[in-house]
């Protein structure tokens, strides 16, 4: 390419040097613009392939989840329809303290044992088992805000009681509700140690223990 300008060879040498030289400067710039806008191109390419995968992972992910309880809810609405339950249990008495109100019956001093249990154990065990009645009866006290209770442990047609233990008892508030605090001060007439920190003196409710009297009754 010639470039004709008036001047002197030196000057046209020139000029055609620094035209050169800004042509080459042009094409750098654009070639370097032309390589931003491809990067930025392919670098909003690569995000929107990369949100579009994990919207269609989570998708897929939740649907998998709900088709997987789907199919654990028919496994087991399928059981429970198709099992069948058997229950087999015993009922054990561990109480056997026979309660009765009003006090021992006149007489001999005792409930009529043989009254209580005519009909007991008959039908339902068999003749080599023997069966064996205990009972308690209670005796009451009035004692500040609660009771003395004294209790006769009768067992079998004995005609004094087994063990004899006196307690007493006093409602006590718990959170929202009331409750009853029990405290054992006696058994078979001998008084118990002294707590410490004991609001009840043993030996003023002992006193009024009830205690089982043959000649009394």
């Amino acid at each position: 390419m010639s470039y004709l300008a008036p001047g002197t060879p030196e000057n046209v040498a020139l000029a055609q040097h620094v035209n050169g030289r800004l042509r080459a400067e042009a094409r750098m710039v654009a070639a370097r613009a032309f390589l931003f806008r491809a990067l930025g191109l392919g670098a909003f390419a690569c995000l929107a392939g990369l949100g579009a995968g994990a919207a269609f992972y989570g998708y897929a992910t939740m649907h998998e989840v709900q088709g997987a309880a789907d199919k654990l809810a028919a496994a087991l609405t399928t059981a429970l329809n198709d099992v069948t339950l058997k229950t087999k249990g015993e009922v054990t008495l561990t109480d056997n303290t026979l309660r009765l109100e009003g006090g021992v019956p006149k007489g001999n001093g005792r409930p009529d044992v043989a009254a209580l249990t005519t009909n007991q154990g008959k039908s339902e065990a068999p003749a080599s088992i023997a069966i064996r009645t205990s009972f308690t009866v209670f005796k009451t006290v009035p004692y500040l805000d609660g009771s003395i209770v004294t209790g006769w442990n009768f067992k079998g047609d004995e005609a004094k009681p087994e063990k004899q233990y006196c307690y007493v008892t006093r409602p006590q508030s718990f959170g929202d509700g009331t409750t009853s605090n029990q405290t054992t001060v006696a058994i078979d007439g001998a008084v118990l140690p002294q707590p410490a920190r004991s609001e009840i003196s043993f030996a003023v409710v002992a006193r009024n223990c009830v205690w089982f009297d043959a000649s009394k009754i």
